[in-house]
C-alpha cells in the first residue's frame, strides 16, 4: 500500500479540479443526506443516505455489487474479456476499467477513479496487513467514503444484506442472501455425515502452484474435501504456493482439481504426471469457468457454484438437487443472464472425472 501513497497524493490534487458528472453528489456536510456506517474494522464512516454510484477495490467486491445492483457500478477492476462477455449483458461490457487496489493486480487508476465520481468505495474480502491504515489513507486522499466489509464463505449471505442496506436494494439482496444461506445449509448438512475424499487444487500454467490448507483461497476446498496440500506458510495469493513435482509426488493425492488454462489437457501424456495415482486412474478434472472460476479466483460468490459442483462430482449419491437447475438459477440471480444449454455443456465439458468421461 505504501507504494501507492504518491499516486494518492496526485489523486487528492486532481480531486479539486474535477467538475463533477451528470449527477449531483451528496452534501457530506449535511447530516440529513448522510449516515454513519460502522464497517467490519470498527471504522465509523459517513456515507450518503442514497448510494447510486459505487467504485470497488477489486473483483471480489465487483462481483457481489454487480449481483445486487449492476447499474450502480461506475467501473470494473478489470475489463471483461471476450469469453467473460458471453455471460454478461451487453449494457455492462463497456464499463471503464479502474484497476484493483491490492495484490498482483494492484493497478488502480486513481485519475480514472476520481473522474467517475463515485459516492463510495467498497472493499470486500479478508482483512490483511495494515488494512485500517489502507482504508483511512484511501478515503483521506480521495475524499470518497471508503469501507471494508470482511467476507468469508459462511458470511456471504449477511454481507449481501449489508450491501443491500447500503445500496437501498434490500429485496434484491435478500434473494441473493437466501440462495447462499440455503445452499450453504444444504451442503453443510450433507457434509456432516460424509468422509471427505483426499484431493488437491493446482493452479498456474504448469500446474505447480497449490492452494494450500489454511489459506483464504482454500475455504471451499477445505469445506468439501480433505486438502492434502500442507505447507508451512500458506499463501494468501490466488496463485497459492509454488511447489515442485517431487513434493506433489510425496502428497500423491487421490484426486486433482486443475484451474482453467492449466495442464489438464496434457497430463495424461506426461510420464511424470502419470506417476500420480489421480492421473493414472483418471481422477482429475478442470474447474468450470465462465465468467468466473467456480473454485474462487477471486474467492467471491461464485464459490457457491463450486460448492454445488463439488457436491455432485464427489458425493452424487448424497445430493438431492438438479445441478443444471441450480446453476441456471445462479446465473439468472447473480449474473443477470439466462444460461443456454450450449453454455452449460461448455462449462461442464472438462469438469467430470476422466474415468467418468471415458466410461
Amino acid at each position: 500500500m505504501k507504494k501507492i501513497i504518491g499516486i494518492l497524493l496526485l489523486a487528492s490534487i486532481m480531486l479539486s479540479s474535477i467538475s463533477g458528472c451528470a449527477t449531483t453528489p451528496p452534501d457530506l456536510s449535511n447530516p440529513e443526506e448522510t449516515r454513519i456506517f460502522v464497517d467490519s474494522l470498527g471504522r465509523e464512516v459517513e456515507i450518503p443516505m442514497e448510494v447510486t454510484r459505487v467504485a470497488v477495490s477489486g473483483t471480489l467486491a465487483e462481483m457481489m455489487v454487480f449481483a445486487i445492483a449492476p447499474d450502480s457500478l461506475v467501473g470494473l477492476a478489470e475489463s471483461f474479456n471476450e469469453d467473460e462477455k458471453e455471460y454478461i449483458g451487453e449494457e455492462y461490457h463497456d464499463l471503464p476499467a479502474l484497476g484493483a487496489l491490492y495484490g498482483s493486480k494492484g493497478t488502480m487508476n486513481f485519475e480514472s477513479l476520481l473522474a467517475t465520481d463515485p459516492d463510495i468505495i467498497i472493499d470486500l474480502g479478508e482483512p490483511k496487513g495494515d488494512i485500517i491504515a489502507d482504508m483511512d489513507s484511501l478515503q483521506d486522499k480521495t475524499g470518497i467514503p471508503t469501507i471494508h466489509i470482511t467476507t468469508y464463505l459462511d458470511t456471504t449471505a449477511e454481507v449481501f444484506r449489508t450491501l443491500g442496506d447500503i445500496l437501498n436494494r434490500p429485496e434484491d439482496a435478500e434473494l441473493l442472501a437466501t440462495y447462499c444461506e440455503e445452499t450453504l445449509a444444504t451442503t453443510t448438512d450433507m457434509m456432516a455425515d460424509i468422509e471427505k475424499k483426499n484431493a488437491i487444487y493446482l493452479v498456474g500454467d504448469d500446474g505447480l502452484n497449490v492452494i494450500a490448507q489454511g489459506s483464504y483461497h482454500s475455504e471451499l476446498l477445505s469445506m468439501m474435501l480433505n486438502n492434502v496440500a500442507v505447507v508451512e506458510q500458506p499463501s494468501s495469493s490466488g496463485m497459492g504456493n509454488r511447489i515442485d513435482m517431487e513434493q506433489l509426488m510425496l502428497w500423491d493425492p487421490e484426486h486433482i482439481i486443475f484451474s482453467t488454462d492449466s495442464v489438464y489437457n496434457i497430463v495424461s501424456d506426461d510420464p511424470r504426471w502419470n506417476s500420480l495415482q489421480a492421473i493414472e486412474y483418471g481422477n482429475y478434472y478442470e474447474v468450470p469457468t465462465g465468467p468466473d472460476n467456480w473454485m474462487g479466483f477471486p474467492p467471491s460468490v461464485q464459490r457457491y457454484l463450486g460448492m454445488q459442483w463439488l457436491s455432485e462430482l464427489f458425493y452424487e449419491d448424497e445430493t438431492q438437487f438438479d445441478l443444471k437447475e441450480q446453476v441456471c438459477e445462479f446465473y439468472n440471480l447473480f449474473y443477470h443472464s439466462d444460461l443456454s444449454d450450449t453454455q452449460y455443456e461448455e462449462l461442464m465439458g472438462n469438469s467430470v472425472l476422466k474415468s467418468d468421461a471415458n466410461s
